[in-house]
């Protein structure tokens, strides 16, 4: 049947897929609302304050609560869309017709704002606007990468942040091209997986804060405020952000390096009551928010609302979206945050077994994808060692984070955990081992490797919230000077504690990650929140790479000990053996046909420490002292103060090679 609406000849369409999709002909449009009792499409001229059709479906284009048909003749490469929704208005519903939303699907974004920092148009009500995109690009053949868990080395990165700085040496500051073009650089470094902080749609102009020091906007720079679920960050691109983004997906693919997406499905940026409604509030408020009993939002998130990830409908929702990145970008991974959030059922108790969670696990699509849980909330849930699993997920190690920073910087009695860490942490994962913790010590939350051992306290006065925002118990340690200084003797130590920190980090069982800059000291001058700084304080100074060169080597050669000794990458907790005495950890790794000796001294005064016996037929060679003292092997060893010694053990006659 066709029928003749203002202007435009409609036809009904299949129920799926969801989204707006261009057909021989026309563009078929198809949206899911549970509760509303009509919905019309809202076509605009791209850029168009007012639209120039309005389009409602009518009932033979509506199956249960999906609303479906295809529109004749529209060109889909000049519009912008929308969905005006009718409903009830009871307790928790937020249906209005006299706002126009977006297409949860859609797989760009528009309405201005096409590059970063650009104004969106003032729209009345409707700023972001949905966008037709077309499916051509061609892979040239590449796949998701499916590299061994065991092997991962994870780079956390910010893709702006990543080459902005005018000495990031690309053609493209600030885009998917610029993280292109530093691929030599992780291959350099060794690394085999990048984890991108949200590439997902979102406002970087949405923060109504005031750099106090400067008075210039703050931003919302990180991007844990998803707009579009489906779309790219187009102001992370030069170009088309779909085509550039697979490109460099392509690129890194190409160089052996995974890409990890840091996702966001916890909340939405809607917001508190007070909040917009940008699109899933209009079209199902009750199913995709945790409600309360007056129809309030219950905040797990800390952004004022959290999404009610178990509801069938939004489990529907995220499969589809992970699958989508996974066959349309060939993405290798996932790193959720706050994903304890997502084990909360309608009232906010968490469930023992989540069905979203489950769905994720079990999916076939999803069966070779990297699952990577930030096991905690906003809310107080930590689940660090008891998130739900299903022998699928890794975790942000929190404990390691927190041990290895104390056993650095000297606190007591931090041995036994520091040995429980670097095994693995079995007490966490005594079911599913070592590779089930994601090792870091530092993250894009907190204090760079350089300030960590460079102030004793936040400085995030910048931040516009009279330095209240942030991690207050940060364990770390200024080495006797609050920030910049020109004395060499607490520089000295500020890069030994450096050099410690990474040992411990790359040479523990589990999987490691970095963040971008640590590898040659890059600084936020103390700040440990910096979501809100577009600006040199958050970007990568590449300089620093040129002028602490010795630092990318140690950590590169770090990342190739690691790669060529299967002791530190076994997926079990066996083959460790460790001694303890007062501040000093000793640990053999071993595996058949290799090990790996570990002595860690994290007073101020020197320790010795005896050496274990090679295995049969071999003999330990030194691999790294960072302290820099060192030069051989023998039956026991001085470690000097704050410093890690590492032997590796080859056949006999080979150590003077």
């Amino acid at each position: 049947m066709t029928a003749e609406l203002t202007g435009l000849r409609v036809v009904p369409a299949a129920p799926e897929p969801l989204g707006a999709h261009a057909v021989p002909g026309g563009v078929t449009f198809a949206v899911r609302s549970a509760g509303a009792t009509d919905v019309a499409l809202v076509l605009y001229r791209t850029g168009a304050a007012e639209p120039f059709a309005e389009v409602p479906f009518p009932p033979e284009c509506r199956t249960g609560g999906v609303y479906a048909m295809t529109v004749r003749g529209l060109d889909p490469d000049g519009i912008e869309y929308g969905y005006r929704v009718w409903g009830p208005d009871g307790p928790g519903d937020r249906f209005d017709p006299g706002r126009v939303v977006a297409d949860p699907h859609a797989r760009a974004v528009g309405g201005g704002g096409q590059r970063w920092g650009e104004q969106r148009q003032p729209f009345e009500g409707f700023r972001y606007r949905s966008r037709v995109v077309a499916d051509d690009f061609d892979w040239q053949g590449d796949r998701p990468l499916r590299l061994p868990v065991e092997d991962l080395v994870v780079y956390e990165l910010h893709v702006r942040g990543f080459t902005r700085h005018r000495s990031s040496g690309v053609a493209s500051p600030g885009t998917f091209a610029g993280l292109a073009d530093k691929v030599d650089h992780l291959v350099e470094l060794g690394v085999n997986c990048v984890e991108l902080l949200p590439v997902f749609e979102f406002d970087e102009l949405a923060n109504d804060r005031y750099d106090p020091v400067t008075g210039q906007p703050l931003w919302n720079y990180w991007g844990y405020s998803t707009v579009g679920y489906f779309a790219p960050k187009q102001g992370y691109a030069c170009g088309d952000a779909a085509r550039e983004l697979k490109s460099t997906v392509r690129a890194l693919h190409a160089a052996g390096i995974q890409v990890v997406l840091d996702v966001v499905f916890n909340h939405t940026a809607e917001g508190n009551d007070n909040g917009p409604a940008i699109s899933l509030r209009g079209l199902d408020n009750q199913v995709y928010y945790l409600l309360d009993e007056h129809g309030g939002y219950r905040n797990y998130s800390g952004t004022g609302n959290t999404v009610n990830a178990n509801h069938p409908q939004v489990v529907e929702f995220v499969l589809d979206c992970l699958r989508y990145w996974v066959t349309e970008f060939h993405v290798d991974g996932f790193r959720f945050d706050l994903a304890a959030a997502l084990t909360r059922g309608e009232d906010g108790t968490p469930l023992a077994d989540p069905p979203l969670l489950r769905a994720i696990s079990t999916d076939p699509l999803l069966r070779d994808t990297l699952l990577i849980a930030e096991a905690w909330d906003a809310a107080g849930l930590y689940q660090v060692g008891s998130f739900p699993g299903y022998d699928r997920w890794s975790e942000w190690n929190g404990a390691f984070r927190d041990t290895v920073r104390r056993f650095v910087k000297g606190d007591e009695d931090v041995g036994p955990d520091l040995v429980c860490r670097l095994t693995g942490s079995p007490d966490l994962f005594p079911g599913r081992g070592p590779l089930a913790s994601l090792n870091f010590v530092t993250a894009h939350d907190g204090f760079t490797l350089a300030d960590l051992f460079s102030y004793n306290d936040k400085h995030n006065e910048r931040n516009g919230e009279h330095n209240a925002d942030g991690e207050t118990h940060n364990h770390s340690w200024n080495c006797g000077h609050e920030g910049p200084t020109t004395d060499q003797e607490v520089l000295a130590l500020r890069r030994k504690l450096t050099r410690f920190a990474l040992t411990l980090l790359l040479l523990a069982r589990g999987v490691p990650m970095l963040v971008a800059g640590d590898e040659f000291g890059r600084t936020q001058q103390g700040n440990n929140n910096a979501y809100c700084h577009d600006d040199e304080l958050s970007w990568v100074d590449w300089d620093l790479a040129s002028r602490n060169r010795d630092l990318v080597e140690f950590t590169a050669a770090l990342i190739a000990f690691r790669r060529a000794h299967p002791a530190l990458r076994s997926g079990t907790f066996d083959g460790v053996t460790s001694s303890l005495s007062g501040r000093v950890a000793g640990l053999t790794f071993e595996v058949p046909g290799d090990a790996v000796f570990l002595a860690a001294n994290a007073h101020w005064e020197p320790a010795w420490t005896p050496v274990p016996a090679a295995p049969d037929g071999m003999e330990w060679r030194l691999f790294a002292d960072t302290s820099g003292s060192r030069a051989g092997v023998e039956d026991r060893i001085t470690l000097e103060p704050r410093s890690a010694v590492v032997l590796e053990a080859v056949p006999k006659g080979e150590t003077g090679r």
